[in-house]
């Protein structure tokens, strides 16, 4: 497999100002910043003596980055808070545009740090996107192991994918979690997972899970937290059928969904093989949204009539996901639904089918990797 290019370009951003980077283990942070920014110094707290030194006298920074210094690194910047005092110093004395990294912002947010009162941007790093792999990508194979590189990439896969969820998810995560409770956590974890992309239920989580009420909030919390899912909010604005209010909630691979979950083979036109697609367009959907700054991503879901569509994207398309090989009829009543709002600009459906063509009433029912293309070439005037 050739070289992949990642459509985050980092010395863009810190050409302009200091920015954080956060992104999940494995998201390809390090290998991105060895990468593009090689000769930029790097302060890695992930080197035991570096983390020593700086967490006994954090002001050391200053003589690590010498006079002169236009940009720097500083990777697993939640590993030691206290260090933001100095980089706010370094930017506001010296000029110095920094890239501040870490696979969770939770301890930052916790102990109420220093966030550089809006001296630095934020922007996430996601796993791989079809525009990145390009002819390399395999749907198959980003649906059963998911598309963290070094998964991705791996002649190992379900082995590292395995090493990865237990090692990490199931011990660091509950770490963030401040819980010692392992087997509650994990139980939390097979029932949150087993439960991706549908409208949280705190009460039945709870109940399957066997942990309390409040103990399951907590938990989501610390997913979000350490970007290893995030919500999806419902779409307020129609007015003839009353939208319900509450989010769903997607983990950011479906390799580690189908990993938490036991599963191996996905088999075509499965209910599981329609969730797990449902699953991967919402990956690529919210990936183009944090790389486009300011571009929102909602699902829309009428309170009395059930009617639903799956993702309303920055208030102009909507997009109903099915993993068929022909698009019925009845598999357009979430979308007809709200054609009748006349709120939106364009209305499609994504599927297996081979060709793209159009409905008398407007719809689109777009080939998948077509689809994909032409949002990430940026032709579907989202912005």
């Amino acid at each position: 497999m050739k070289k992949i290019c990642r459509l985050l370009n980092l010395k863009d951003l810190i050409s302009k100002k200091s920015y954080f980077l956060f992104g999940p283990r494995q998201s390809g942070k390090s290998f991105l910043i060895n990468e593009q920014l090689d000769n930029v110094p790097v302060v890695d707290l992930l080197e035991s003596e570096t983390f020593l030194r700086l967490s006994q006298k954090p002001s050391l920074i200053r003589e690590l980055l010498p006079p002169g210094t236009t940009y720097a690194v500083i990777d697993e910047v939640q590993k030691l808070p206290i260090l933001l005092d100095e980089v706010h110093l370094l930017i506001e004395r010296r000029g110095i545009n920094f890239l501040l990294t870490g696979s969770s912002a939770r301890k930052l947010k916790r102990q109420g740090v220093n966030m550089l009162g809006g001296r630095a941007r934020s922007r996430n790093l996601h796993p791989l996107v079809f525009a990145e792999l390009k002819e390399d990508f395999e749907l198959m194979r980003a649906l059963e192991i998911g598309l963290l590189p070094s998964i991705f990439l791996s002649d190992e896969p379900e082995e590292d994918l395995s090493a990865y969820v237990d090692d990490y998810l199931r011990l660091e995560i509950a770490a963030e979690g401040l819980t010692k409770n392992l087997p509650a956590f994990s139980r939390f974890l097979e029932v949150a997972a087993s439960t991706n992309g549908q409208i949280i239920n705190y009460q039945s989580i709870s109940s399957d899970a066997q942990v309390a009420n409040t103990t399951v909030t907590e938990y989501y919390q610390v997913l979000r937290d350490t970007l290893i899912g995030r919500d999806l909010k419902c779409w307020q604005a129609t007015v003839k059928r009353k939208p319900v209010a509450k989010s769903k909630f997607y983990f950011f691979d479906t390799g580690v969904v189908r990993r938490i979950l036991g599963l191996k083979q996905l088999k075509k036109r499965s209910p599981d093989f329609g969730d797990t697609f449902e699953a991967y367009i919402h990956h690529e959907l919210s990936s183009y949204c944090d790389y486009h700054s300011g571009v929102s991503l909602f699902y829309w879901r009428s309170q009395v009539s059930k009617f639903e569509v799956d993702f309303i994207l920055n208030e102009k398309i909507a997009i109903e996901v099915k993993a068929k090989d022909i698009v019925s009829k009845k598999d357009l009543r979430g979308i007809e639904a709200i054609m009748q709002e006349n709120l939106l600009e364009r209305y499609f459906i994504i599927s297996l089918e081979t060709q793209l063509r159009t409905l008398d009433n407007g719809i689109e029912i777009w080939p998948w990797d077509q689809f994909l293309e032409k949002l990430w070439n940026d032709d579907f005037e989202v912005l």
